[in-house]
């Protein structure tokens, strides 16, 4: 029988399994646009960063192993954009398709919605029978906007496409808490 997935809180004791994912996609894949994998020091920086600010990085694990990480980082950093946060999800290549982004993202909404956030952005690679835009969309994401030719890797120019979903009371009212500042 299958070991059930866990989301939980990243630890520092994760970095080395999160920068080993994130490597991956970046000798390989399109989904960032880096060419150089950042080492486990710089990732475990990034980790820290967005800790530091009150949001939240979760993994995905089952039987010890981390299947895939998503955090949600500041959008803009412009204090007026405080409610608006963009996610990131990475999913090991083996773990692919077996619920394991959908239960990560879900997590993450729940966390944004949680410390106040009203709306969140997802920046994703925009190719034909992208697994990312059809998650987000499932999830309840709306294409907002497809920039055109953007990024350039692996001798091909690449499209990403804006996506967007309300989180929460949205705009519906006024603020009630804080996210990433005063009100």
């Amino acid at each position: 029988m299958l070991e059930p997935l866990i989301v939980r809180d990243a630890t520092d004791a994760d970095v080395a399994q999160i920068a080993a994912i994130y490597a991956r996609e970046v000798e390989t894949g399109v989904a960032t646009f880096e060419e150089a994998p950042p080492s486990k020091q710089d990732m475990l920086g990034r980790m820290t960063n967005i800790k530091r600010l009150g949001l939240p990085y979760l993994v995905a694990e089952r039987a010890g192993k981390v299947l895939g990480y998503a955090y949600a980082g500041q959008f803009h950093p412009r204090v007026a954009y405080r409610y608006t946060l963009e996610n990131t999800v990475y999913i090991h290549h083996e773990a692919r398709r077996q619920g394991v982004a959908r239960a990560l993202l879900t997590a993450l909404m729940a966390r944004a919605q949680a410390i106040g956030c009203r709306q969140m952005v997802a920046l994703i690679t925009h190719v034909p029978g992208s697994a990312s835009e059809a998650l987000h969309a499932e999830l309840g994401f709306r294409p907002v906007g497809i920039l055109k030719a953007v990024g350039y890797k692996f001798g091909r120019w690449l499209d990403v496409a804006y996506m967007q979903r309300p989180i929460g009371a949205a705009d519906s009212q006024m603020p009630d808490r804080s996210a990433l500042g005063p009100i």
